[in-house]
């Protein structure tokens, strides 16, 4: 259950991620500011997914065993 919602919120971070990164690529950052602040939330999601990830592995590593 646990590796579900897990999963769900790793679906979730992608697209935010996803879409940050196209809407940069459409030029929506209106001044270099906010394209700082739009490249920083691309990194923090990008940070949270590796984190997700590890832990998604880990519980599946704990649960084979």
């Amino acid at each position: 259950m646990e590796e579900k919602i897990l999963k769900i919120i790793l679906n979730q971070l992608k697209e935010r991620e996803q879409s940050l990164a196209s809407s940069l690529g459409d030029g929506v950052a209106s001044d270099y500011a906010a394209y700082q602040n739009m490249c920083g939330q691309i990194k923090g999601l990008l940070f949270a997914q590796s984190i997700a990830n590890d832990l998604l592995r880990q519980m599946e590593k704990f649960n084979d065993e």
